[in-house]
């Protein structure tokens, strides 16, 4: 018989499964039994098996669960039009999504171990689609000579790694506010994929004369500074105040 919208089975799921995603961020998967997650919610063990029929299963629906959200959400956010446009998005919202679900977050990270080979290919396969729209996003940029990137999946997986390791150390009402801290870190990830100007007036010029280096390859030094190097200019909500202009105490 279908359970009514409204009935205990709608409230028992979701506090059996808010319950295991904090005790297995707490204390690790293995550490974690049916009986403590049915303590923790406050009914019989067996009880746990008319929701679940294994912790596995509990611990797979929880990483699904969090990746098809992502997915989700990175699918309805407004992209912008240039490859350096979508970066900044990317950037942006990656933090603002994971720093609001930090025990998914560590959970989905730490525990691929514990999944079975079946459930592990089903949890990668949808990491790879989250990874696979920031990596096109720099392929673009690549292609349109606005990136300069040796390897995009490298990059990609680097990228991923520093954005994410915000949720380990933000807290809110601390020295910076959440909007400040995204527009810092998308501006390093923007600094760390630009083409500078020089290499690219090199690049062209080079097409010019049928003689092209590959992107991303070693390549002479940047000119020095005064020489036509390049400075990356850093957008309003990063910048401070001018030194010109001290900080008020208080």
């Amino acid at each position: 018989m279908a359970r009514r919208s409204g009935s205990s089975a709608d409230i028992t799921g979701p506090r059996i499964r808010e319950a295991a995603l904090r005790l297995f961020a707490r204390h690790g998967y293995a550490a974690v039994s049916m009986r403590r997650i049915a303590a923790e919610v406050g009914v019989q063990a067996g009880a746990l098996y008319l929701y679940t029929p294994d912790k596995q299963t509990l611990l797979f629906d929880l990483m699904r669960t969090h990746l098809e959200e992502l997915l989700s959400a990175w699918e309805a956010e407004e992209k912008g039009e240039t490859p350096a446009e979508r970066l900044d998005r990317f950037a942006r919202f990656h933090i603002r999504f994971h720093i609001e679900r930090r025990e998914a977050v560590f959970l989905s990270n730490m525990e691929l171990r514990n999944l079975t080979p079946e459930n592990f290919a089903v949890i990668e396969a949808l990491r790879h689609r989250y990874e696979d729209a920031l990596e096109d996003i720099l392929k673009d940029g690549v292609a349109e000579r606005a990136f300069d990137v040796a390897d995009t999946r490298l990059t990609t997986m680097a990228l991923i790694a520093m954005l994410t390791g915000v949720t380990t150390w933000y807290r809110e009402g601390g020295r910076l506010r959440q909007g400040r801290v995204e527009a810092i870190y998308a501006h390093m990830v923007r600094k760390a994929v630009q083409m500078p100007r020089w290499k690219r007036r090199r690049i062209e010029g080079a097409a010019d004369a049928e003689v092209i280096d590959e992107p991303g390859e070693p390549a002479e030094a940047a000119p020095a500074s005064g020489q036509g190097a390049d400075t990356v200019e850093e957008p309003a909500d990063v910048k401070g105040p001018p030194a010109s202009q001290p900080q008020r105490s208080g």
